[in-house]
C-alpha cells in the first residue's frame, strides 16, 4: 500500500487487535481492540464503522462496548435470537452516557479516538463480542476476511488478519499474568487520496512587513457553482438558518455545507509573521471554519518550518514535535488546550481559534527573504492544505522596490552609454 505512505509518519498505522478471551459451547468471546498508532491524525465524529466478512457461518449472539448497525435475517433461530446474524456485520462504538452493564474498557466515546501524540490514552477502543457456530479451537476458528474502516468516511485500506503470538494481559494487582486463547492483527493504513479527491483546507499568508494579504487560491477546495447557488452559503444571506442542519445529536455523517468564498474550503489557516525581534521573531496562527456542518473536535494542526527546531513557546496551543527522522527537527503539531479551544466551532462568529508562537533567531539561517518565514506545508487534521504558490508570498518593502530601481538605472546607464557612443564616433 505505497499510495498510503507518509512521510511525516512513516510508521503510522490503525492496527485492530482480535483477542479471543475464552471459549463458549458454540464459539468463543473476544476483545477486538483499535489501536491509533498515527502521531496526528484521529478519528472524529461520528466516529469509526468497522466491518468485515465471516469466514463461516458465524453470528454474533452478543455485544458489551459496541454494537452493529443491522441485525439482518435471524428468522431461522428461536428461543435467543443472536445480536446479528449478518455475514458482512459493521460494528459502531456506543454514545457516552451508555449504562456500565453494556460498557467494557476503552468503549462508549461514539467512536471518537484521538491521536497518539495528543493523547496516547485515548487513542485506543475497545468492544467485545460473543461469537457463536465460529468453532471452539485454534484448529476450527477462521480468521474473519475482507475487514474495512470508516472513520468516519473512506480513506482507509486494511490489509488481511494475520495470526499472532497471543496477547498477555497483566493482572490489577501486577502479580499474575493471564493470555488470550488466539490473536490476529489487522493493519489499517490511511490514504488521503482515497479519503476525497478535493483537499478540504487551504492556507493564506501575511506579514508585518508587507501590507499584502496573500489569500488561499483559487479554488483550492473546488469552485462556486453560478449555476447551482446550493453549493454554498452566503454568510450575509437572510436565510443561512434555514439551509444548515441543526446539530440533533444523532451519530450522522453531514457532508460540508461550507461558506461561499473563492478558495470553497471548510477550513482555512491563516499564518502572519507578526513580529520581529533582535534575537526572536514572533508568527501569530488562525484557523477559520467555514463549514456550517460541523464542529471539528480534537483538532490538529501539523506545520513544517525549518525554524521548528528552536520553537520558544506557544502562547494558547500545545505543542510536541515530530521527529520521524533522528536528524531532522523541522515539524511540529499544534493543537488546542482542553475545555478552552480544542473544540472549533462550525462556521459563524465563533468558528476561529487563534495563537500565537515564538521562534528563537538563528543567526544562519534566518532571514525575512524569499518567503523564509512561511511554513513549508501545512496539514489540517492529517489532511495536506493548500499553499500559495511561492511566487505570491509577500515580499521585504526593499525586495519589491530593488527591482523597478535596479531597472530606472540601468537605463540611466543604457542612455549614458549610448550618448558616450555617439560622441566618440563624432556623431554629437
Amino acid at each position: 500500500m505505497l499510495y498510503a505512505y507518509d512521510p511525516l509518519d512513516p510508521s503510522g498505522n490503525i492496527t485492530i487487535k482480535w483477542d479471543i478471551i475464552t471459549w463458549t459451547g458454540d464459539g468463543y468471546v473476544a476483545t477486538v481492540t483499535l489501536y491509533n498508532f498515527q502521531q496526528y491524525r484521529h478519528i472524529q465524529a461520528p466516529g469509526w464503522t468497522l466491518g468485515w466478512s465471516w469466514a463461516k457461518r458465524e453470528v454474533i449472539w452478543g455485544m458489551n462496548g459496541g454494537q452493529t448497525t443491522e441485525q439482518g435475517d435471524c428468522s431461522k433461530f428461536k428461543g435467543t435470537i443472536p445480536h446479528c446474524c449478518k455475514k458482512t456485520p459493521s460494528v459502531v462504538d456506543l454514545l457516552p452516557g451508555t449504562p456500565y452493564n453494556q460498557q467494557v474498557a476503552n468503549c462508549c466515546r461514539g467512536g471518537v479516538i484521538n491521536s497518539w501524540a495528543q493523547d496516547p490514552a485515548t487513542a485506543v477502543s475497545s468492544f467485545q463480542l460473543t461469537v457463536g457456530q465460529a468453532g471452539t479451537t485454534n484448529k476450527t476458528v477462521r480468521v474473519p476476511k475482507n475487514f474495512t474502516l470508516k472513520a468516519p468516511g473512506p480513506g482507509y485500506t486494511c490489509g488481511p488478519g494475520k495470526i499472532v503470538k497471543p496477547s498477555r494481559f497483566v493482572g490489577t494487582d501486577k502479580r499474575r499474568v493471564t493470555q488470550a486463547m488466539m490473536t490476529w492483527n489487522v493493519t489499517c493504513t490511511y490514504s488521503q487520496f482515497l479519503a476525497q479527491r478535493t483537499p478540504t483546507c487551504c492556507v493564506s499568508l501575511s506579514s508585518f512587513y508587507n501590507s499584502t494579504i496573500v489569500p488561499c487560491p483559487t479554488c483550492s477546495c473546488g469552485c462556486r457553482n453560478t449555476s447551482q447557488p446550493g453549493n454554498c452559503v452566503d454568510s450575509k444571506g437572510p436565510r443561512i438558518a434555514s439551509v444548515v442542519v441543526p446539530n440533533t445529536g444523532k451519530s450522522l455523517y453531514v457532508p460540508p455545507l461550507v461558506q461561499c468564498t473563492n478558495h470553497m474550503c471548510p477550513v482555512r489557516i491563516h499564518w502572519h509573521v507578526k513580529v520581529n525581534y533582535k534575537a526572536y521573531w514572533r508568527v501569530k496562527v488562525t484557523i477559520t471554519n467555514f463549514n456550517y456542518n460541523m464542529n471539528y473536535s480534537q483538532w490538529n494542526l501539523v506545520v513544517q518550518h525549518p525554524n521548528f527546531d528552536n520553537l520558544t513557546q506557544t502562547f494558547s496551543f500545545n505543542y510536541k514535535p515530530l521527529i520521524p527522522y533522528a536528524s531532522i527537527n523541522d515539524t511540529g503539531i499544534l493543537w488546542g488546550v482542553k475545555f478552552y479551544n480544542d473544540l472549533l466551532m462550525q462556521a459563524g462568529p465563533y468558528g476561529n481559534v487563534q495563537s500565537e508562537l515564538l521562534f528563537q533567531k538563528e543567526a544562519s539561517a534566518f532571514t525575512l527573504e524569499k518567503g523564509w518565514a512561511f511554513p513549508r506545508r501545512i496539514y489540517f487534521n492529517g489532511d495536506n492544505c493548500v499553499m500559495p504558490p511561492p511566487d505570491s508570498y509577500p515580499w521585504l518593502p526593499n525586495t519589491a522596490s530593488h527591482k523597478p530601481i535596479s531597472s530606472w538605472f540601468a537605463a540611466i546607464l543604457g542612455s549614458i552609454s549610448m550618448l558616450l557612443t555617439a560622441f566618440s564616433h563624432g556623431m554629437l
